[in-house]
């Protein structure tokens, strides 16, 4: 298990960090309403999170910068869980050294982040579907009947593909047109 009390110390050493913080339960919800607050109260114009996955917790992560007036763009996340302390769980002070390594990274390439500005759009409820055999007919079928506008575009005169040339279907022997 990594020491987090000497890996925030470390992190309060470097360059640029204003703040550097533990919390047990980082990668839940009061833990992104921490980080909220943090950003709001400290004015923080960039967030480096050293935690667990980003898979499941940075769109979380991101919605509270976002509340807090910060751009999710603006986010560094650093997987210390699965990427370091579980591979050198038997070597705790090699597993330090990693975080530490990581952290430091992450926290460099925090510097150079840019706003990636957010534009909505309008988006119109309509689908294009390529090929008109059956598997193509039956989703313009099902995205049909959820209100979609559906644009069906095959290539031969016929639509069907290669159901269209058979006379009949397997197991029961139905007709196929």
């Amino acid at each position: 298990m990594i020491n987090v009390e000497a890996l925030k110390e470390y992190a309060s050493t470097l360059k640029n960090v204003v703040h550097a913080e533990t919390y047990l339960s980082l990668c839940t919800d009061a833990g992104a309403e921490l980080i909220k607050s943090r950003v709001s109260e400290l004015e923080l114009d960039r967030v480096v999170v050293a935690a667990c996955t980003p898979k499941t917790h940075e769109e979380v992560f991101g919605r509270m910068l976002i509340e807090a007036g910060l751009s999710p763009s603006m986010l560094e996340f650093v997987n210390i869980r699965e990427h370091d302390s579980f591979v050198h769980m038997m070597t705790p002070e090699s597993a330090l050294e990693m975080a530490k390594d990581l952290i430091r990274g992450a926290v460099t390439k925090a510097e150079t982040l840019d706003e990636i500005p957010r534009v909505l759009l309008p988006v119109k409820p309509s689908l294009l579907v390529i090929g008109g055999g059956i598997s193509g007919i039956q989703a313009a079928l099902e995205v049909a009947k959820n209100g979609f506008k559906v644009y069906l575009v095959e290539k031969s005169p016929t639509i069907g593909g290669r159901m269209a040339m058979l006379d009949r279907t397997f197991p029961t022997n139905d007709c196929a047109i």
